[in-house]
């Protein structure tokens, strides 16, 4: 297949609507031909108007599925902008792109937990916290959310949950055994302003602690500033190391001198 070219090159962006959006606006402003890959019609809207190649809706299939796309339409890059719990699709990338020799980097911001914050090492570290008869509000993923409320049960914690409003979700706050009083089906960093929702749910429930993740981006600093201004106990559940052998960027700096420095 005959690629288009033209000063930079052509990257394959995967993102959600955090970081997304500037990183290929950034791209595109530099040179590249930017396609983008985002899970829902919904995630893709940001990037309506934007001088993209395409804009690629849905799941990926798998690593099969990845390394087929990649013989379709070649690319000089593909970046994992991806949220840094998204192990499953960034595992994919990383066999996909090994298998035949393509260029991945990885992108992933990073924030210093405040000095209020305490950051875990996994789910089951939260039940040696003192959370006896404290209002736990969960602020994570669906699929982490069954473990997370058992474990902060164990420690005598009252769950609360905030899930987003897709079937899967439902599923596993029931699973977790979070009733209809106690669970927020609602879209982050909704509002009129940031955080305004996240502060009205605490107020509303009394909430004393939040666990959420630390994904580096505006979640995990919505969370620390609404913990600092209310006076919460914020828990953090660590990031996930990344690969190995995958170059890691945290900023767009570092990921235009990566790109530009090593491309052939």
């Amino acid at each position: 297949m005959h690629r288009q070219t033209n000063r930079q090159g052509t990257v394959w962006l995967l993102a959600g609507t955090g970081d997304g959006p500037p990183l290929a606006a950034a791209l595109i402003s530099q040179g590249w031909q930017v396609h983008v890959s985002v899970v829902s019609d919904m995630a893709a809207h940001p990037y309506r108007g934007m001088a993209v190649e395409a804009i690629h809706v849905g799941a990926l299939g798998g690593s099969q599925a990845i390394s087929q796309w990649l013989q379709r339409i070649p690319v000089d890059w593909v970046v994992d902008a991806t949220h840094p719990f998204a192990l499953r699709i960034s595992t994919q990338l990383h066999q996909s792109c090994q298998g035949s020799g393509q260029q991945l980097v990885r992108f992933e911001r990073l924030r210093e937990a405040s000095g209020k914050a305490v950051v875990l090492g996994s789910i089951a570290d939260l039940a040696n916290q003192p959370l006896a008869g404290q209002r736990l509000l969960l602020a994570l993923g669906a699929r982490q959310l069954v473990e997370a409320a058992k474990v902060a049960r164990q420690a005598g914690a009252i769950v609360f949950a905030r899930v987003l409003p897709s079937p899967m979700s439902l599923v596993q706050a029931a699973a977790a055994g979070v009733s209809q009083e106690q669970l927020a089906v609602v879209r982050p960093l909704q509002g009129s302003e940031p955080g305004a929702l996240e502060a009205a749910l605490c107020r509303r429930w009394g909430i004393t602690d939040v666990l959420c993740r630390q994904s580096g981006g505006a979640t995990e600093s919505l969370w620390e500033n609404l913990s600092m201004e209310m006076g919460l106990g914020l828990w953090l559940l660590r990031r996930p190391v990344p690969m190995a052998d995958v170059p890691v960027v945290h900023s767009l700096d570092q990921l235009l001198v990566h790109l530009n420095g090593t491309t052939p």
